[in-house]
């Protein structure tokens, strides 16, 4: 079908609708409550387009419902590329091999954790399962955005699980200083960064416990931030193999064999993130360029989170009870005490 002119104005409608949503959940953020919780534009903005969802959604325009899409989309798809100018391969050799594999270990083990639980005990479906599951072992909401092409999962799945990043990546910000200024940890500052940026949700929160410990030391918080960007650039590979597997089970369905077998599907934008990381790694760009690009990328995933939510309506939750609750539950209690031991052997290892 032709792209008509009408089509045209009302996409860009849409898309213009959805970033005036961001805009307000960029503000939102600034607003020093929340700056100070380290809530992130990313979470007001899916909060915003829920609300809407489930109150104003029928005065939208039709037409403006391919622009919404775009937004959750295509634009999802460009802002995770240039995610990757958040690091560098350099900040990664920073931390050493110990970061390397609380990363490693972390986000594997809680992805299948999740996925398993999610599925066998709790009885979710197989997309809320991983989507929960990528939320708590990569970096948050940005990680089920990135997660949710790859399995085209319906928006609805997607906002359950952003929600269960934001419930428990929340507690872990409080939690973690509280335990850390009683002693409970038996950890030294670095020990304890790589702990912290191994465990913790979203970057912002990572960000966050360090500096809500008084005296925290320098080496703490930079070996927080460097393992937790560790994870985050773990997440392409994590996608294609995502991929695969997804290619390799439709192809034993019987449904697969009925029509011949299932493509490979890579998720060439997690490629592309790696990509612009190495890119971000040669120096090139100067800093103030990296840091507006980043701005702007943050932006994007606002509209990206925002569109989300617009197509979220709490109807489509019904069945699934306190079972996302649950399995994210179990991958924290996981990631908070598996990730002490795991982090002290690492350590003591490595």
């Amino acid at each position: 079908m032709a792209f008509s002119k009408e089509n045209r104005k009302g996409t860009i409608s849409g898309v213009l609708f959805v970033a005036i949503f961001a805009a307000a959940a960029t503000m939102i953020s600034e607003i020093g409550f929340l700056k100070s919780l380290g809530i992130s534009p990313l979470v007001i903005g899916i909060v915003l387009g829920i609300f809407y969802a489930n109150t104003l959604h029928n005065n939208t325009p039709k037409e403006w419902n391919g622009g919404i899409t775009f937004s959750a989309k295509k634009i999802l798809r460009f802002a995770i590329v240039f995610y990757g100018f958040r690091i560098t391969f350099q900040q990664i050799g920073e931390v050493g091999l110990e970061g390397f594999m609380v990363s490693l270990i972390m986000l594997s083990t809680t992805f299948v954790l999740g996925t398993w639980a999610g599925q066998k005990l709790f009885k979710m479906d197989r997309d809320t399962s991983m989507l929960s599951a990528s939320g708590a072992s990569v970096c948050g909401a940005a990680a089920v955005l990135a997660t949710e092409p790859v399995l085209k999962a319906e928006e609805h799945k997607a906002a359950i699980a952003v929600s269960m990043v934001v419930l428990f990546g929340t507690i872990s910000m409080f939690l973690y200083p509280l335990l850390y200024n009683m002693g409970v940890f038996d950890m030294s500052a670095k020990e304890f960064g790589i702990y912290v940026g191994g465990t913790i949700h979203e970057v912002a929160q990572v960000v966050a416990v360090p500096a809500s410990i008084p005296g925290a030391s320098e080496e703490m918080a930079n070996s927080a931030v460097i393992v937790k960007m560790t994870r985050v650039i773990m997440i392409a590979p994590m996608l294609i193999i995502l991929g695969i597997y997804l290619s390799m089970s439709a192809k034993k369905s019987e449904n697969a064999e009925a029509v011949g077998g299932v493509k490979l599907v890579i998720p060439w934008f997690a490629v592309y993130f790696i990509g612009m990381a190495g890119f971000n790694s040669l120096g090139i760009l100067p800093q103030n360029i990296v840091d507006i690009i980043n701005e702007i990328d943050t932006f994007l995933l606002t509209m990206a989170m925002t569109a989300l939510g617009i197509g979220t309506v709490f109807s489509k939750f019904k069945g699934l009870g306190l079972a996302p609750v649950y399995t994210s539950g179990l991958m924290f209690a996981w990631l908070l005490v598996g990730g002490y031991f795991i982090t002290k052997w690492v350590v003591a290892v490595f």
